[in-house]
């Protein structure tokens, strides 16, 4: 493993509260109570919360942005989609939530993880949309530099409070390949499919917002957040980074459902006969579930889509979990053997540079919020897999799984999680 600063954790054990930790704040949800929910984290074995710091919303690139917080949802769409089901309404002191995070971190003996998905989800959340205008007027290849200036600022405002020892590291931005971020390769004509092509197409831009984030911060490690979910070159990863951040989402059977349901196929009739297979009874029609008037740019450039987020919102659980088990057998050495592709790959990328490696997201896929795959047999058999296989290669930390946070039900089963993170936290 690469160099690790002697304050931080020798292995970390990471809890992705991502962007719910600010938009799930209203009394009955999650985030209402951020110290009960850490002691919760470390009753489960956590010592580090990945999250979106949301610096783009709270800070220019010369200091605090002014005012609240303002937040909204999207109606009735998305309320039994993971991460999207959030009340809405609030006003939040953005500035005093964020010390909040670091103040009950720094008590219950954690750390944090900044990262940024405000080119990719979180501005859907925002009560109106000139935040998100803003970041999608920035031209393609000056974004990477105005998230890392945001960034900057955020970093010396929790130094001046304090807490800069919390901070585990810095992401650029969460997932680089899907999101706005992809625009400075769409741009030249690099197809939106071509993953090698954007990853390459990014590294000058990525590598230059690292230098400046290393250049402002010595002390804090820097990296950005690439996934494993395709094949690439991983001479295109940015060249600077101080720590290597990946996610791993296998998907196998979970593609097939999603081609079953031609979700891809934008000339295809949806829903098809496949998805009204697998919906409640009481679903309504695709074309009467929409947005609230005037609302639709909440879901301009996000990479979720109306159609997933119907399909998760209108499956029934069961049926959902049914068709993934009834066809995981013909899926299941593929998807570990690529688990076993992926992290060797990775494995022999490092052998040049030499830095932790942290696994911040995984394992099977996205699913309905209500679904149980990924939390069952399968999925934990699954996970543990990937933990084994990860910690076995040296990696610094790792998810146990991106659901096993406050926000889904997976969180419930405490057990599973102390024996996962015990054996993180203890593996030699």
């Amino acid at each position: 493993m690469g160099h690790v600063p002697e304050h931080l954790p020798r292995k970390l054990t990471i809890t992705m509260w991502d962007f719910s930790w600010y938009t799930m704040t209203l009394p009955g949800e999650p985030y209402r109570d951020l110290g009960a929910r850490f002691a919760e984290a470390v009753d489960r074995g956590y010592n580090t919360i990945r999250i979106c710091a949301m610096p783009y919303l709270l800070f220019t690139a010369d200091g605090k942005r002014p005012g609240l917080l303002k937040l909204g949802n999207l109606g009735e769409v998305g309320q039994r989609t993971r991460w999207y089901n959030c009340q809405g309404g609030a006003e939040l002191d953005g500035h005093a939530h964020l010390l909040e995070l670091f103040r009950q971190a720094k008590e219950h003996g954690c750390y944090i993880m900044l990262s940024s998905w405000e080119y990719q989800q979180s501005p859907s959340f925002l009560a109106h949309p000139e935040l998100r205008d803003e970041l999608a007027a920035i031209p393609p290849e000056e974004r990477f530099l105005a998230i890392a200036r945001s960034l900057d600022q955020l970093i010396r405002f929790v130094k001046a409070a304090g807490y800069g020892d919390r901070i585990v590291y810095a992401e650029l931005h969460n997932e680089v390949e899907f999101g706005q971020l992809t625009a400075v390769g769409t741009a030249r004509g690099i197809a939106g499919s071509d993953t090698p092509g954007l990853v390459e197409a990014m590294q000058p831009y990525i590598e230059e917002a690292i230098g400046y984030l290393r250049e402002s911060h010595p002390d804090i490690l820097m990296t950005a957040s690439y996934t494993l979910n395709e094949a690439y070159p991983k001479e295109f990863l940015a060249r600077n980074m101080q720590v290597g951040h990946f996610h791993l989402y296998i998907k196998g059977v979970l593609n097939e459902l999603m081609a079953k349901a031609g979700l891809a196929d934008e000339s295809a009739v949806f829903p098809n006969p496949f998805v009204r297979s697998l919906l409640r009874d009481d679903a309504p029609p695709f074309e009467a579930w929409t947005l609230p008037p005037g609302q639709e740019w909440r879901m301009e450039g996000n990479p979720v889509g109306m159609k997933l987020i119907y399909l998760h919102d209108w499956a029934d659980p069961d049926k959902w979990d049914l068709f993934l088990y009834e066809r995981y057998p013909d899926h299941r050495l593929a998807m570990l053997q690529k688990a076993d592709d992926r992290f060797d790959e990775v494995a022999v990328w490092n052998r040049r540079y030499r830095l932790p490696i942290a696994i911040g997201e995984g394992y099977v896929g996205y699913t309905p919020l209500l679904a149980g795959f990924e939390e069952g047999p399968v999925g934990k058999f699954i996970a543990e897999y990937c933990l084994r296989k990860g910690m076995a290669l040296g990696f610094w930390g790792m998810t146990l799984c991106s659901n096993c946070a406050p926000h889904h039900p997976f969180w419930n089963d405490i057990a599973w999680q102390r024996k996962w993170n015990r054996f993180i936290a203890e593996f030699e």
